[in-house]
């Protein structure tokens, strides 16, 4: 629940409403409020500017069946639990959920090809509990993600097998299956 709460949003309107009656108890000479006003407020509202500037929103999750939750807590693995936490609750200081790894993979050789992951979804397939990314690849093919296939598979660890798909033309999904 507090990984899907914005911690740029909440310290701008607490940081703004200790400032505003900072300012407030200034004109009506009220010392006391007045420094709790710009000694907190002004610092709690910068901070969450600078958060707010440097936030990278969850990514939306598709709700799963109930038979698919109870095969996650079976047979996911630390790797697909990881990634789902990850991707789901707000960044900091990041550019896009997965840079690193993408890099790593040798699918973002430029900020401007990087794919981005649009959505996510867990599935079961012949018993087996799937992760499935889905990612915005305009400018990377689907034949070079399948180049990387087994790079992708040793990268997200031991028990997983990946599988590639192309429902549009520019969207590549991965399938992490346990």
């Amino acid at each position: 629940m507090l990984r899907r709460i914005s911690l740029g949003s909440v310290g701008l309107v607490v940081g703004g409403v200790l400032t505003i009656v900072g300012f407030v108890a200034y004109g009506v000479g009220n010392s006391t409020l007045n420094l709790i006003g710009f000694f907190y407020g002004i610092p709690i509202l910068l901070g969450g500017l600078a958060l707010k500037v440097s936030e990278l929103k969850p990514v939306p999750i598709a709700q799963p069946m109930p038979e698919v939750l109870t095969l996650r807590d079976q047979r996911a693995t630390a790797t697909q639990n990881q990634i789902r936490k990850d991707v789901t609750r707000y960044r900091y200081g990041q550019e896009a959920h997965l840079d690193e790894s993408l890099e790593r993979l040798g699918l973002s050789p430029t900020d401007e090809e990087r794919p981005t992951l649009v959505g996510l979804r867990e599935a079961e397939v012949a018993g087996a509990y799937v992760l499935i990314l889905e990612f915005e690849s305009p400018l990377i093919p689907l034949e070079r993600w399948q180049k990387q296939r087994e790079k992708i598979e040793k990268f997200f660890g031991p028990g997983i097998r990946v599988e590639l798909s192309q429902p549009t033309e520019d969207q590549v999904e991965v399938a992490l299956i346990a």
